[in-house]
């Protein structure tokens, strides 16, 4: 059972920032310091991806872990309210997983980032850099 009210509840949810996340925001800052151009929330692709490289047919998605149902630390599942969660997080991971085939069938290259991957500089970095390395060995069209 949830423990805060429903109208406490809502007024906590209506805080989740569903775009422009410090997360985003991160990957957006060192990809336009690598000299990458891009346009965000592209809704005319499936899923709107959150970071969107047209040049190179590259469709980023930076996920929350707990929301998207990663499988560390910070993607536990809840142990209050079952019956709403996990059904909720479970449509979420049907609904990524069938985004991204579609977008895939459209030739676009998709790439996840983990809100995990990128929760200190170092890792950051790190998980950024490969992501470059990645977005760059594919050849364009």
């Amino acid at each position: 059972m949830d423990h805060c009210s429903k109208q406490k509840r809502s007024e906590i949810m209506s805080r989740v920032g569903q775009k422009n996340t410090k997360q985003e925001l991160s990957v957006r800052k060192f990809l336009f310091s690598q000299d990458f151009r891009y346009r965000i929330n592209v809704k005319k692709l499936p899923g709107s991806p959150d970071i969107v490289l047209p040049k190179y047919r590259a469709a980023i998605f930076v996920h929350g872990c707990f929301w998207h149902g990663h499988s560390c630390r910070a993607g536990h599942r809840p142990q209050s309210n079952t019956d709403y969660w996990l059904p909720k997080i479970a449509a979420n991971i049907e609904r990524n997983s069938r985004k991204t085939a579609e977008l895939k069938e459209l030739g676009w290259r998709v790439f996840i980032i983990w809100q995990c991957e990128i929760s200190s500089a170092v890792k950051r970095d790190a998980r950024l850099t490969l992501l470059v390395r990645d977005i760059l060995s594919a050849p364009t069209r």
